[in-house]
C-alpha cells in the first residue's frame, strides 16, 4: 500500500511506524495500550521527491526534520491506534501537498516618478515641522 500526496506517490519502504504509549488522560487505557503513533518518512532518500520539493519540505517541517533527513510526525490525539495512524498519515500528506506548491516569484517593480516626488515632498514637510521645534532665537 502506498500513500498519495497530490502528484507524488510514497512507497511503503519510505515510511516506518512505531507505536508508543500516549501521554495525557485516558485512565488505565493509557498505561496499557501503545496507541500513539510515530510516523517516520525518509524524505532525503526518497526517489519520488524532486529536489525543490525536498528543500521546501525541509523548511516546512522545521523541528520535525531530523539530522538524517527524515520527517517525524507524532500523533496521540485519539484513543485508538488506527485513528492515530490515519491522523499521522493525513498530516504527512498535507505537509507534502504544501511542499509541492511552488511559491510565486516576486517581480520587483520600480517606483513611479510621481510616488518618488510625493515621498520626497512629505519628507521635506516633516523636516520643516521638526526644524520649527528647535530652540527659539530672540
Amino acid at each position: 500500500m502506498s500513500l498519495r500526496a497530490g502528484a507524488l506517490e510514497i512507497e511503503d519502504w519510505e515510511l516506518t511506524e512505531q507505536f508508543v504509549r500516549a501521554s495525557g488522560p485516558g485512565g488505565q487505557n493509557v498505561n496499557k495500550v501503545n496507541s500513539a503513533v510515530e510516523l517516520r518518512f525518509e524524505a532525503d532518500r526518497s526517489p519520488n521527491l524532486p529536489g525543490p520539493v525536498k528543500s521546501r519540505l525541509r523548511r516546512l517541517a522545521g523541528r520535525r526534520w531530523t539530522q538524517d533527513g527524515a520527517v517525524v510526525i507524532f500523533a496521540q490525539e485519539a484513543r485508538s491506534q488506527a485513528q492515530n495512524r490515519e491522523i499521522a498519515r493525513d498530516r504527512l500528506v498535507q505537509l507534502l501537498v504544501k511542499a509541492q506548491e511552488k511559491p510565486k516569484r516576486r517581480v520587483p517593480i520600480k517606483p513611479t516618478r510621481g510616488s518618488i516626488r510625493r515621498r520626497l515632498a512629505a519628507k521635506k514637510r516633516r523636516a520643516e515641522v521638526k526644524a520649527l521645534r528647535g530652540p527659539v532665537d530672540e
